[in-house]
């Protein structure tokens, strides 16, 4: 320390002090176990949180978004649950509690874990897909591969292949990955520790349970790195999910956005997401202009997701409704 200019010597003890602290909150956290069971699809597990009696009623599937797991949609889950439907979430490989899983982390790796996980969990369907944000090019992978286990969606201030083709999206893209490795490695630097009791660590505003998975995920360094090797698959994963062609407009489709629809940029953003409900001879469409992106899955907003799934199992159970004698 000597050597350095005392400004620049200050800075690195603040650094190094910042370090520590990590450390020792790091070394601090009691030990915590997660919700759900944890399933082996095949020499690796991973973790998903299924809720609610299994019913005749199609099974609500939550597909969480870049930097998400099953702790993400907590709030959504708990509700659902309390009316007495069967739902699941989960965390994909390398994320919160699951085992980390081969690379590239692209969508046909994310889908193939998720169809071998319902699989070895027994959840055979059919299925709402509800996806958040990045999970909207998941969900649409999902369903190309599996219509027969599709009943509806849920999509969820999310993401569409389409829109990979706008410059503004593509350079929002690019910004997010270089922020998505800066923070892998901050958390794997420790850096994180000391924020997980702060609003950084549950931006959402999660049920007790739910916030404390999250806060952990949140200073995870693997959670982190797999999540920044996800978001650098986002190119590619919009041209898998878009070879794989559109939803059947037969699907009842819930588009459900948040923040304020003034602004230009954001209108047009928000009409690329809305278009599958557009397409869809069962759509819905609603915006959340106090939502932000993350807390539009909170306990605070959830409802509004919720109003979606409605919409869903509304349009489900008409399409199966006896037609009326005249």
């Amino acid at each position: 320390m000597r050597v350095l200019p005392k400004p620049l010597a200050g800075a690195t003890l603040v650094v190094l002090a910042y370090i520590a602290i990590g450390g020792v909150v790091a070394a601090a956290v009691a030990p915590f176990k997660p919700r759900g069971e944890f399933i082996d699809i095949g020499g690796r597990k991973l973790r998903i949180v299924c809720m609610g009696p299994k019913t005749n009623a199609p099974t609500i599937l939550f597909e969480p978004g870049a930097f998400g797991m099953a702790a993400d949609f907590g709030a959504v889950q708990e509700k659902v649950t309390a009316q007495g439907f069967h739902s699941c979430s989960y965390d994909r490989a390398g994320m919160g509690w699951s085992d980390p899983g081969p690379q590239p982390r692209d969508g046909n790796a994310v889908v193939s874990d998720l169809e071998k996980l319902l699989a070895a969990a027994h959840e055979d369907g059919p299925f709402i897909l509800v996806g958040h944000s990045m999970a909207g090019l998941y969900l649409r992978l999902y369903a190309g591969r599996n219509p027969e286990k599709v009943a509806g969606l849920v999509l969820v201030d999310a993401a569409t292949p389409e829109a990979s083709d706008v410059p503004r999206v593509q350079a929002f893209v690019k910004a997010f990955t270089k922020a998505s490795k800066l923070a892998s490695f901050g958390a794997s630097a420790g850096l994180y520790w000391p924020l997980m009791g702060t609003r950084l660590g549950d931006k959402i505003g999660l049920p007790a349970d739910a916030a404390a998975e999250k806060r952990r995920a949140f200073a995870s360094a693997g959670h982190n790195r797999t999540a920044a090797a996800e978001v650098a698959q986002w190119p590619a994963t919009s041209q898998q999910a878009r070879a794989i062609g559109p939803y059947n407009p037969d699907w009842p489709v819930a588009v459900v956005t948040a923040g304020p629809s003034r602004v230009k940029a954001l209108a047009g953003w928000k009409s690329l997401q809305a278009a599958p409900a557009r397409l869809s001879h069962h759509g819905f469409y609603e915006n959340v202009p106090e939502a932000s992106h993350t807390t539009l899955l909170g306990e605070h907003y959830g409802e509004a997701v919720l109003r979606g799934i409605d919409h869903v199992r509304d349009a489900i159970a008409a399409a199966h409704a006896p037609a009326a004698k005249g």
